[in-house]
């Protein structure tokens, strides 16, 4: 096993506060090594996608911008 399937057999998994207790969210986990995993609670038969500390900030800095909020047609 490597060490990222031993992170994720150990993440400590949250989500949003919004997303109350009804599933149908992205949970996200960060990781000792630095990485973060994010999931979709709805389907856990899924693996999670683990990306770098820097892919995440980006992420998180489009968020704050709005860039990836769903348009309307």
């Amino acid at each position: 096993m490597d060490s990222t399937s031993t992170h994720l057999a150990n993440a400590e998994w949250f989500k949003a506060t919004a997303s109350g207790g009804n599933g149908g969210c992205l949970e996200a986990a960060f990781l000792p090594d630095g990485q973060i995993a994010l999931r979709d609670n709805e389907n856990l038969d899924n693996p999670p996608f683990v990306v770098s500390r820097h892919v995440w900030a980006c992420f998180i800095d489009g968020v704050q911008k709005g860039e990836f909020t769903p348009r309307t047609p």
